[in-house]
């Protein structure tokens, strides 16, 4: 009996904004059963901006490519905007061309197919250390 549950820190929060359905469950389901975060699905922006009204996470994970109008990127500009959210890390994850957008912009990005192995690593290095500056750069 060697579980001591009293000082356990709180459970974080995941947003994953994914228009895949298919994708978007397996990423939290992944993220439920491989981790101890909490992970919540948005279907595309406006959902996602609802989601943050009602709690704060600690990691956005966003596809590139949303339906209607208001891409990923669009998206993590709208949220990093929001007072409270400025600062929380963000890994977008896409098979897009708009990849060097993303990297200009100091954002880690993870391309289409990726390891999950890969995402899980780069998932709790980005919340274990969100009190530390929160854009990364890393090659996908």
């Amino acid at each position: 009996m060697n579980q001591d549950h009293t000082n356990k820190a709180p459970l974080k929060n995941i947003l994953i904004v994914e228009d895949d359905p298919n994708n978007g469950e397996f990423l939290s389901l992944v993220i439920s059963q491989e981790t101890d975060y909490t992970p919540f699905l948005a279907i595309n922006a406006e959902e996602a901006l609802k989601v943050v009204q009602k709690m704060t996470p600690d990691l956005f994970i966003l596809d590139y490519f949303l339906p209607p109008g208001i891409n990923g990127f669009e998206l993590y500009k709208q949220l990093h905007t929001t007072i409270g959210l400025q600062d929380v890390p963000t890994i977008f994850l896409s098979a897009s061309t708009e990849k060097d957008v993303i990297k200009q912009n100091n954002i880690l990005f993870l391309e289409k197919p990726f390891e999950l192995d890969e995402l899980l690593k780069t998932i709790d290095e980005l919340v274990r250390t969100s009190s530390s500056p929160r854009n990364v750069s890393a090659e996908g």
